[in-house]
C-alpha cells in the first residue's frame, strides 16, 4: 500500500468516526464528489493544505491523518535532523514532518524533497485554505502561483495566499528540497 492509499484509509476512518458522508465532506471542502471519492480511493493525491481542513471537520489531529502517528504534546516538540515522520505520497515527493508530535498545531512544517523529473507533464496545481511559506534549501525550484512563475534558488523564500492555485517543480534535472510551512487557517 502506498502512503497515498494509507492516508486515504485514515481519512475514511476519521470520516466514519465523525459520522459524515462523502457528500458532506466534499461540500465542506468545496469539491465535487468525484474528486473527494478519488481521495478516499487513494487514486488522487489530496492537497497537503486540505489535511487541516479535514482534521477540523473530523475533530482529528492533522498529523495523525497525514502520518498515522498520534501527536502527544502541547508544550513543545523536537524533531531531530532526518528523524521526522516521512510520507511519500508518490515517487516524486518525499515529505518529512517537522512537528508531528505537537498536538493541535496551527501550522504544518515539512521538508519536501522532489526528485528530478517530478511533474514532467507540467506543474500540478492545487489550492487550500490558509497561507504558505516555502524556502528553497537545495537545488532550484519553479513555483507557479495564480499564473505567476517564480524561480527560487537555494536560500530564496516565498510567502503566499494558498487559496490561489499553486504548484512547484524542481529545475535543472536535479533533486530539490524546500521547507514548506502551511497554515491551517
Amino acid at each position: 500500500m502506498t502512503s497515498r492509499e494509507e492516508i486515504a484509509q485514515r481519512i475514511i476512518g476519521a470520516r466514519d468516526a465523525a459520522g459524515m458522508s462523502q457528500e458532506e465532506v466534499a461540500k465542506a471542502l468545496g469539491l465535487d464528489i468525484e474528486t473527494y471519492q478519488a481521495y478516499e480511493a487513494g487514486t488522487k493525491d489530496i492537497p497537503l493544505g486540505d489535511i487541516p481542513q479535514l482534521a477540523t471537520l473530523f475533530d482529528a489531529d492533522p498529523f495523525a491523518i497525514f502520518t498515522g502517528i498520534n501527536s502527544h504534546t502541547k508544550l513543545y516538540a523536537v524533531t531531530r535532523k532526518g528523524k521526522g515522520p516521512v510520507v511519500e505520497r508518490n515517487s516524486a515527493y518525499h515529505y518529512e514532518s517537522l512537528n508531528a508530535a505537537f498536538t493541535g498545531a496551527k501550522v504544518m512544517p515539512y521538508i519536501v524533497t522532489m526528485v528530478p523529473g517530478a511533474n514532467r507533464g507540467g506543474i500540478l496545481l492545487n489550492s487550500h485554505p490558509g497561507e504558505e511559506f516555502d524556502r528553497c534549501i537545495e537545488g532550484s525550484i519553479e513555483m507557479v502561483i495564480d499564473g505567476h512563475h517564480v524561480t527560487l534558488e537555494e536560500g530564496d523564500s516565498i510567502y503566499f495566499d494558498a487559496t490561489k492555485l499553486h504548484g512547484i517543480r524542481p529545475l535543472n534535472g536535479k533533486q530539490a528540497k524546500f521547507l514548506a510551512v502551511i497554515t491551517s487557517e
